[in-house]
């Protein structure tokens, strides 16, 4: 329930209007007018009689200084300038207030009962009379506020400060917690509307309320009061007293109004940027005038004049563009043409001018920069003459170490001032030798612009009776174009034709490319694969030498053992010569002849019983270098072919993907044997 009671009546006298703002002010909080008690008055001084002594407050512990004028260590009381008048005059010196106004105009010094002394402010430092600036750091003491129905202390000081919830946008309204049990709105309205305009107050039946105030700065008015101890009356019952906390609160009609105002403030910002943007916008070319025979007349004036021939040759332009020229108006646009064409000689002499001032400029500049140098060399120089053995030792380290970092920097900007100046000097070197080249060329134009100069005004006497005669012959051009572009249609079109055609020959000139290097490839594909079945046919050819070797040795062995079983006595004594060289005789009988070869075919056996589809002689020599790094392919593939009943040489694969393989047969050659 809003209720807005308490606004009409009349204000108490212990309530002033909050002149401050709490949030900004170091000052202390004064309440009361010059007849109602003072804020460092205690609350027994209000139902005293006023015989009984005023009690002065103590200054606080935490150092803040108290403003008031009870705080100020005076017998007298402030407010009365008769008792100051008093005081002054018998310290003879001139009556002064607070504002150091004097408070007897006609005032002697010699009256008083000390004369001499000169008439003193009270507002000069060092006296003790007022207290020194208040920093701006230091907290603001809180003091006792006198209502007419209630009385509200300050919290502690020591205290930190009460804890708020974070401010909802465009806030006007604020809770109000820990109010006495006894409080009514009127006393609610009476604590809070010295903080401002109250527009309304909701009062809930738990000792709290919500106070919408008018304006956004009169919330942190009322934030100032969170933490005060409220009093009703002289009463010293529970439901009497509370503890103020005020904290924003979050209402809708404050959120709404915060809105439209942002919408509004929005509104202005994009209309703010628009007349920006429109007072920033380049202005439009003024409009170019339709063509007439007067206003062709004063184009033509103004062509003559070089300060009005930017506007009339834009003019000009606008006109040949609309298409405003025909076979009337051809001669006067002639004309104008002729006119314009005249101004191209005024143009070439002011670029000359300009040039000439530019390669003024550029000389200066050279001089200039050559002047540096010199200065840039004389000083690393000084840095070179420092950094010898007679003068450096006489430096300290921090010395020499800023001389050296000096002589680097002094030589790295000359470096890049010399190169600068180098970079002109050849610029120039360009540009002379471009100029004698040029040369001749340049005499014959002075010789002829100084001619025709001299031949200029016969010109402009002849030109008004040729205009005529140069307007039938462009028209006879104007034919003769015309014929031109049907006979350039036709020389495009053969073009065109001529440039497809070639445009093919390219083409299979690069495919015919590609097929000859696709030919050579196959025929050195081709002769790889004579060169192996060349190969192969010999490998063939040797391993039928070998099963023919093996064979007759095979009959031989027969032989030999026939001959053996015939007598015990030749085999024992067989036997006993090969207990004494049996290596020797195994050796010169056998395929292997040494022991390293049957290290290495019992290392390839093994290594072939595991690879049973067989593997290429490149892969076990790889396995077998592996193990000792001096053994080829030669040698291995020459030890395999001698062990045919034990290695078989296959051939698997088709043309180019034909493959040797090496296979494990030592099982098979056992069954046969």
């Amino acid at each position: 329930m809003f209720a807005e009671g308490g606004r009409g009546g009349a204000r108490p006298g212990g309530l002033s209007h909050l002149s401050f703002d709490p949030a900004s002010s170091s000052k202390s909080l004064q309440v009361g007018s010059a007849a109602g008690p003072r804020g460092s008055e205690s609350p027994a001084e209000n139902g005293s009689d006023p015989g009984k002594k005023r009690k002065r407050a103590n200054i606080p512990p935490d150092g803040g200084i108290n403003l008031s004028l009870d705080a100020i260590p005076m017998g007298l009381p402030m407010s009365d300038p008769a008792a100051w008048t008093t005081a002054m005059n018998n310290l003879g010196m001139a009556p002064m207030g607070m504002t150091g106004q004097p408070l007897l105009p006609d005032f002697d010094p010699a009256l008083g009962v000390m004369t001499g002394i000169p008439p003193i402010n009270p507002m000069m430092p060092g006296l003790g009379i007022v207290p020194p600036p208040i920093p701006p750091d230091m907290p603001a003491v809180k003091e006792i506020i006198h209502c007419k129905s209630c009385t509200l202390f300050p919290p502690n000081p020591h205290l930190p400060p009460p804890a708020t919830r974070e401010r909802p946008p465009g806030c006007k309204t604020v809770f109000v917690g820990g109010l006495p049990e006894n409080g009514t709105e009127q006393i609610i309205m009476e604590v809070f509307e010295q903080c401002g305009e109250v527009i309304a107050i909701r009062k809930s039946k738990k000792n709290f309320c919500h106070i919408r105030f008018a304006e956004e700065f009169m919330v942190d008015k009322a934030l100032y009061l969170s933490g005060y101890r409220i009093r009703l009356g002289s009463s010293t019952d529970k439901k009497d007293t509370g503890r103020l906390h005020v904290d924003f609160a979050q209402a809708r009609d404050d959120l709404y109004e915060w809105e439209c105002k942002q919408r509004m403030l929005a509104r202005e910002e994009r209309h703010r940027r628009r007349l920006e943007e429109e007072r920033f916008r380049p202005p439009s070319p003024p409009p170019v005038v339709h063509y007439s025979d007067h206003e062709c007349s004063v184009v033509a004036e103004k062509l003559k004049d070089d300060t009005k021939f930017l506007e009339a040759i834009q003019t000009l332009l606008t006109w040949i563009e609309r298409g405003e020229v025909n076979r009337r108006t051809a001669n006067n646009f002639y004309s104008m043409i002729q006119s314009a064409n005249s101004h191209i000689r005024r143009l070439v002499n002011e670029k000359a001018a300009h040039e000439k001032e530019m390669e003024e400029a550029k000389e200066k500049f050279k001089l200039a920069l050559s002047g540096i140098l010199v200065q840039f060399e004389q000083i690393v120089a000084v840095y070179h003459s420092a950094s010898k053995q007679k003068a450096w030792d006489h430096f300290t380290k921090a010395q020499r170490k800023n001389i050296s970092v000096w002589c680097k920097q002094a030589e790295e900007i000359r470096n890049i001032h010399n190169d600068e100046l180098m970079g002109i000097r050849r610029e120039e070197e360009m540009e002379m030798s471009d100029e004698e080249i040029e040369d001749p060329s340049e005499m014959k134009e002075t010789e002829e612009s100084a001619l025709v100069s001299q031949v200029e005004a016969l010109k402009e006497e002849n030109d008004s009776l040729r205009w005529q005669l140069d307007a039938y012959r462009n028209e006879v051009e104007l034919l003769k174009q015309e014929q031109g572009k049907a006979s350039r249609d036709e020389d495009t079109t053969k073009e065109q034709q001529m440039k497809l055609l070639q445009q093919a020959l390219q083409g299979m000139q690069k495919h015919l490319l590609k097929v000859q290097d696709e030919y050579k490839k196959r025929e050195a594909e081709l002769e790889k694969v004579r060169e192996d079945k060349l190969k192969i046919e010999t490998l063939l050819e040797n391993l039928k030498e070998q099963q023919s070797m093996a064979d007759k040795e095979d009959k031989e062995r027969d032989v030999t053992e026939c001959q053996g079983s015939e007598s015990s006595a030749s085999r024992a004594c067989a036997c006993s010569q090969e207990k004494e060289c049996p290596a020797e005789k195994t050796l010169s009988n056998s395929p292997v002849k040494s022991e390293r070869e049957v290290l290495l075919v019992g290392i390839i056996s093994t290594f072939l019983h595991v690879h049973p589809f067989g593997a290429s002689i490149e892969y076990i020599c790889s396995y077998l270098q592996r193990l000792d790094s001096k053994i080829c392919t030669a040698e291995v593939e020459v030890l395999m072919t001698r062990l045919q009943n034990t290695f078989r040489q296959e051939l698997s694969g088709v043309g180019a993907s034909l493959e040797k393989r090496w296979k494990f047969c030592g099982f098979d050659g056992l069954k046969m044997t």
